[in-house]
């Protein structure tokens, strides 16, 4: 497979190389070259002079008729920013963290819409790119921050210019272009729990036409709590990652071609959840540490590893045609200890490999001219996903396993157009279109086994089990999907400070298999036939979800841009929806769990949202000195119209959407003054979430009553061009602890999800012994010191 992955990154770079020596010769003495990446805005205050590539060219934040945060690398260095997550507090709407018990695997969520299992056969709902690259899984997909130049979240269905998988938005992160001149920069951190950060990146021109750049991290800290049964850190960080860039341009032909590769390897313990209440088998404690765990497996060794090669080429054509090219191939590779109870006992505990390989190929040939603008384009993907793990249960039979095998290979292709046209310098209408082809094959294996080493693993873990009874679930499956997803907008300006659309956009995220099902639970159509293919075929499958979106927005600026706003509301129908999730099960007596992924809901989802800046005060104090504020508000109201639960009956009315607060609010005071040879520039940020709720039922155990995070910056910078910084950050100043994930399994009602106590006010496993309610919390309170010196 891996030979066969090669030979088409091959392909495809080789494509593109043919594109750039084909079209390079015919391009000389003709129009200025097009930039191939755009040029963050030099003024961070919030001018709205952003430029930023959401409809795939390049546009002004405030000219364009999508709902988007941008956010520069100046600013988000300002800020401490460390990782995508820290987006969440300052984008309505959006919910971005760490899956459960990781560092590294990402769990988003926008108006509603997003994907928290990381199983391969699950699709996400928000597409992630990395410089144009989609990343197809979410492992490894929690990007540290370095070297970037901006950071786009694009809300609401991006199915047109995007594809798949962008059913709630796309988020879009941009490297910095290499300098023209020889150029060096170090960046590093020290602060709370060891906190030890370094960043070095190092960048020269070759002639006059190529361009070299090699970047390194080294990301530590000590863990939040301990592992009090292991001796190890628990929420710990050790990352190393590097980057290098090779550019070659030709500034007479227009041709500019960017070949990257970066590797990321995550060597943190595992991260392992805080239990609920005391285990009901061993009486492991509630410990007083919301960070600390009493989980007890430690194997396999957890260990992530990451990276790719991408090859971009922009040939501008003349005539006002550019022609891109961009080639990838990606692959990761995670092992993960997961002890779903948190205790020392061998009780639902879930030793787990995710691997992930993809390859991928877009054109898009543009159209750039007074009136009309816009591109056509075809893209490309074949990806192969798998996932090996375990459930250990040390029952009366001693080292019992249920083994689950998941293989997904996906080929999707797709055609796609997306046009403005100017009737006049005042009204454009916007009109795209794509056409996606998606297969899926799949593959899942379930097989019990007892006896051997590490509690009967299966070899994949270093056991050497026997196979108990005939395998429960032995399915391979294919699935076909075709989609055609519209785009429409309709802008208008009656001055050039005032932008006001009305759009319609769809999108819709892939079916399959799902991962976790298990064959024996199908149930059986025909009993004189039994139990068939077909019945499997019909459990297992799940057809792709839909979102189709209106959305009216008002961007606007006054008094010289020093006050601008954006201002949407939308409303979606949200219709098919996967309801992924996994039960207690007995297969071939022995209890596991096993997934149940259906299209069993529909859902209405409206909202609105307000991004603001405003400059308070400017000039005050000398040039450069000036004080702004900034903010963003979001509210939604997601509603099930339809949720078929498993009685079979609509429990519409007792489900919530996971993941997505009702109001989320924020807002950041900052200053810049000059002092001495340098400048200084303070801000602080206050950020509010409503409830939150983990799963589609509420729990008592789980769900994440509101809260507020307050975090405080403080620069200095010196030398030409801020040449020399030194900072310190605070991050969740008054050191809220706040769920932001977990596992339950425990008897509940059917219909409403309730958790069904005992006479003694107890409550009753479904899955183990011990009881599973485990909690995932985010960063407590960090102070951390920062300098950077660029050369």
């Amino acid at each position: 497979m891996i030979g066969t992955r090669t030979r088409k990154l091959q392909a495809a770079l080789y494509t593109g190389a043919a594109l750039t020596a084909l079209f390079a010769a015919p391009a000389y003495a003709q129009d200025a070259p097009a930039a191939a990446a755009p040029t963050e805005a030099q003024d961070d205050s919030g001018s709205g002079d952003i430029i930023i590539t959401a409809r795939r060219r390049e546009e002004t934040l405030l000219n364009v008729p999508i709902a988007v945060t941008a956010i520069t690398g100046d600013k988000l260095e300002k800020i401490g920013a460390v990782d995508l997550t820290d987006l969440q507090a300052i984008s309505p709407n959006t919910t971005i963290k760490d899956a459960r018990g990781t560092n590294s695997t990402l769990a988003a969520f926008i108006r509603g819409v997003g994907q928290q299992d990381p199983v391969p056969g699950f699709e996400a709902g928000i597409g992630i790119y990395l410089d144009d690259v989609y990343l197809n899984r979410p492992q490894a997909a929690v990007l540290d921050i370095y070297d970037v130049e901006r950071i786009e979240v694009l809300r609401g269905p991006q199915g047109t210019l995007y594809g798949r998988n962008t059913i709630g938005g796309a988020i879009k992160y941009v490297t910095k272009r290499l300098s023209d001149d020889f150029s060096a920069s170090v960046r590093g951190a020290y602060g709370s729990y060891n906190q030890a950060d370094g960043i070095v990146s190092l960048s020269t021109p070759i002639g006059s036409m190529v361009r070299v750049g090699v970047s390194g991290a080294r990301l530590t800290r000590d863990g939040f709590g301990r592992n009090r049964t292991l001796g190890i850190d628990n929420y710990n960080k050790n990352i190393w990652a590097g980057r290098g860039t090779i550019e070659f341009e030709t500034p007479d032909s227009g041709l500019f071609v960017r070949i990257t590769g970066d590797y990321t390897h995550d060597k943190s313990a595992p991260r392992s959840g805080h239990r609920m209440f005391a285990g009901l088998l061993t009486g492991s404690p509630v410990l007083s540490n919301v960070y600390d765990t009493n989980a007890g497996l430690n194997f396999p060794k957890q260990d992530i590893q990451a990276g790719g090669l991408s090859m971009a080429v922009t040939a501008k054509l003349g005539g006002g045609f550019t022609l891109r090219s961009i080639s990838a191939w990606r692959k990761d590779r995670s092992f993960a200890p997961i002890d779903f109870d948190s205790t020392p006992s061998v009780d639902v505990d879930v030793p787990a490999v995710y691997r992930n390989e993809q390859t991928s190929q877009e054109f898009q040939l543009l159209y750039s001219s007074p009136k009309l603008n816009g591109l056509v384009g075809f893209y490309y993907l074949g990806a192969k996903a798998s996932t090996t793990f375990d459930v250990l249960l040390n029952t009366t039979l001693a080292n019992l396993n249920g083994n689950t095998k998941g293989d997904v290979r996906t080929e999707t292709s797709s055609v796609f157009a997306d046009f403005t046209y100017d009737f006049i310098p005042q009204l454009s209408l916007s009109l795209g279109g794509r056409y996606t082809w998606d297969q899926r094959k799949s593959f899942i294996f379930k097989q019990n086994y007892l006896g051997g080493p590490n509690f009967g693993a299966s070899p994949d873990f270093g056991g050497n089990p026997i196979a108990f009874g005939a395998p429960s679930t032995n399915f391979r499956g294919e699935a076909n999907f075709k989609r055609f997803t519209p785009r429409a907008s309709l802008a208008f300006k009656p001055t050039a400070d005032h932008l006001f659309y009305i759009s319609y956009s769809e999108g819709f995220k892939g079916g399959g298999f799902d991962p976790r099902g298990s064959g024996t639970s199908a149930p059986i159509s025909n009993a004189a036939a039994g139990r068939t293919y077909q019945d499997i075929y019909n459990y297992l499958a799940f057809k792709p979800e839909v979102v189709k979106s209106y959305e009216i927005g008002w961007k606007g600026s006054a008094l010289d841009k020093r006050l601008t706003w954006a201002l949407d509301g939308f409303y979606a129908d949200y219709s098919n929806v996967q309801i992924p999730g996994s039960v207690a099960c007995i297969i071939g007596g022995v209890a596991s769990f096993c997934g149940i992924t259906t299209n069993a809901a529909k859902a209405d989802i409206k909202g609105i949202e307000l991004e603001t800046t405003a400059v308070l005060a400017r000039g005050f104090a000398g040039a450069g000195s000036n004080v702004s504020f900034s903010g963003a508000l979001g509210y939604i109201e997601p509603k099930y119209k339809r949720y078929i639960g498993p009685t079979g009956t609509d429990v519409s009315a007792f489900r919530q959407f996971q993941n997505t607060p009702k109001w989320t609010l924020s807002g950041t005071l900052a200053g810049n003054l000059p002092v001495g040879p340098g400048s200084v520039n303070a801000s602080t940020t206050v950020s509010y979430r409503s409830t939150t709720h983990q799963f589609e039922v509420a729990s008592p155990f789980l769900d994440q009553p509101a809260y507020t995070l307050w975090d405080a910056n403080l620069t200095y910078s010196f030398g030409s061009n801020g040449r020399y910084s030194i900072g310190v950050h605070a991050k969740n100043i008054t050191d809220v602890h706040y769920k932001i994930g977990g596992y339950q399994y425990l008897a509940a009602n059917a219909a409403t999800g309730a958790i069904i106590y005992t006479p003694a006010g107890g409550v009753t496993p479904t899955l183990g012994k011990e009881g599973i309610a485990t909690a995932f919390y985010g960063n407590p309170r960090q102070v951390f010191g920062t300098f950077s010196l660029k050369f």
